[in-house]
């Protein structure tokens, strides 16, 4: 019995370790086994850490870049830990009325109006982003950030299919796209 015991607590202890596992940023939901950690092993989300201001059609945006270690994703059959970059955001008019804000919203990746990283790439100067759209999911899509300098980043935003989801949305809610569907717009470190 004591015997049977201790290759019991060796397997489960061995399925611990396994579901453990440390993977860097840049690897395949496909390659982790279930529970594993994504870790920024190579600190390359820190570089795009901070606050950065821009204007776009006469609207001043503000980012506020975070780093979150550690956020669970559950995608279905696969359950993971990730280190991300979390952004919020401010749009304000020429008035300075705020159009859009998630300045003091906390990272929830299914929520409305969402930014998380997905991957970085080329050697941590490039970071895509999901966007969670507003409401009834109106401009989810892809958000490129690239590094230019020590202060600055270029954006690039890419919304999927605007038009078909907004027309089921009720005619009540708000479907507008607030943040800058643009490439190559640059944002300056505050």
């Amino acid at each position: 019995m004591k015997k049977y015991l201790i290759i019991c607590l060796g397997i489960l202890v061995g399925c611990l370790c396994k579901a453990q596992q440390t993977y860097p940023l840049l690897t395949s939901l496909d390659n982790v086994p279930n529970m594993s950690h994504i870790r920024d092993t190579n600190n390359e989300l820190q570089s795009f850490v901070g606050k950065y201001a821009s204007t776009y059609n006469g609207n001043q945006i503000t980012l506020y870049i975070t780093k979150e270690n550690d956020k669970f994703f559950d995608y279905g059959n696969k359950k993971v830990y990730a280190d991300i970059l979390y952004i919020r955001y401010i749009i304000k008019d020429s008035s300075n009325n705020i159009l859009q804000t998630t300045q003091n919203k906390s990272f929830q990746s299914d929520q409305l109006n969402t930014i998380f990283s997905l991957w970085v790439t080329e050697n941590g100067s490039k970071v895509l982003l999901n966007y969670t759209g507003t409401n009834c999911s109106v401009g989810w899509g892809d958000i490129y950030l690239k590094k230019i300098s020590s202060t600055q980043i270029s954006w690039e935003y890419r919304p999927d299919d605007i038009t078909t989801t907004a027309a089921k949305c009720p005619p009540n809610l708000d479907t507008t796209i607030y943040l800058p569907v643009t490439k190559d717009l640059i944002f300056t470190k505050q």
